[in-house]
């Protein structure tokens, strides 16, 4: 089954990047509690980043990241018990949803842009729209909203997935891959896009606007939830972040410096992204809608074939952070 190859490739994966921790894998400092929290990438999205930025420091206890390259590797980590709370798009819980393990529930969204999810094609490419990828390789990160995107950006002009080669690798294999002109386009998110317009001259073909929800979902342990402390500490981390989202929005100019910086980019090709987005980053409650859409999701992978059944997704939400999130500043 895909689920079941995800699951234990993903477990291998995580496992590996679960000691990946900014405050080691023991105790917190001075015995304080701690928090273990997943990094999915970097730039915009790297909270550990933001908050340096910000100069926002928890009080009372300590903050522990571990790095991942995608949502189904935070899914996994959370599913082996090695996270408190991670974050990750609509599609990685689906297939948890899928199996009998889902260690985990969903406690809010983060909302953000869907500009910077993009099918990319090399320099050179005379591809000017999806319909000229027929017959094309087609780089995309498996169970990640690169696939979804792709399978929707494809059907808009009548294309299936059978009509292009799908090559499914992780975000550096994929990046090699296209550098080395192995592909001839790269469904991608995130930094990688600015990277590979900055270095290679790369294009984008078409963004992800208007089929992402721009949806990013914030879960949580089921244990940790359970934990009164841990569940405290839960409430006071969502507040820091949409504090740190706050910042992020007073202080594009100074942010924008930054991420340019840590990816490795001029700052002209962040600031070109930062215009372009659709949205900043903010958290938001569990709602009937952000319920709706990840339903839509999984209801498309179903069609397509990609999980082994029909999955209902409702009873991975939990809403009781609902009245601790504070309004964006």
């Amino acid at each position: 089954m895909v689920a079941d190859r995800l699951s234990r490739r993903a477990f291998i994966g995580a496992g590996a990047a679960s000691c990946l921790i900014l405050a080691g894998c023991s105790a917190g400092k001075d015995g304080k509690p701690k928090l273990r929290i997943s990094i999915t990438g970097k730039g915009d999205g790297d909270a550990r980043l933001l908050f340096k930025a910000a100069g926002i420091v928890p009080e009372g206890f300590d903050l522990a990241y571990s790095e991942f390259q995608s949502g189904h590797l935070v899914v996994e980590a959370l599913n082996g018990g090695s996270l408190d709370f991670g974050g990750m798009s609509e599609i990685p819980p689906i297939f948890a949803a899928a199996s009998t393990i889902q260690s985990f529930r969903q406690i809010a969204v983060t909302h953000g842009d869907v500009n910077n999810q993009v099918v990319l094609v090399p320099k050179g490419s005379k591809a000017k729209g999806i319909a000229d990828l027929k017959g094309k390789r087609v780089g995309y990160v498996r169970a990640t909203t690169s696939q979804y995107f792709l399978i929707r950006i494809l059907e808009e002009v009548g294309l299936s997935w059978d009509d292009i080669t799908p090559v499914a690798m992780g975000v550096s294999d994929g990046a090699a891959a296209f550098s080395q002109g192995a592909l001839d386009a790269w469904a991608i998110y995130g930094f990688p896009i600015q990277r590979a317009i900055a270095t290679e001259g790369a294009r984008v073909l078409k963004t992800a606007y208007g089929i992402l929800s721009g949806n990013y979902l914030v879960s949580a342990h089921v244990d940790a939830l359970a934990d009164p402390e841990k569940s405290k500490l839960i409430g006071d981390y969502l507040a820091l972040l949409q504090k740190a989202y706050g910042w992020a929005v007073a202080h594009q100019d100074e942010w924008a410096a930054i991420i340019a910086k840590d990816i490795g980019v001029p700052l002209d090709y962040v600031r070109d992204q930062f215009k372009r987005k659709s949205a900043s980053y903010e958290l938001r409650p569990v709602t009937d809608e952000a319920i709706a859409s990840q339903q839509q999701v999984a209801d498309l992978f179903y069609q397509q074939k990609l999980l082994p059944k029909a999955v209902d997704v409702r009873p991975l939400w939990d809403a009781r952070f609902n009245d601790a999130i504070p309004k964006r500043g």
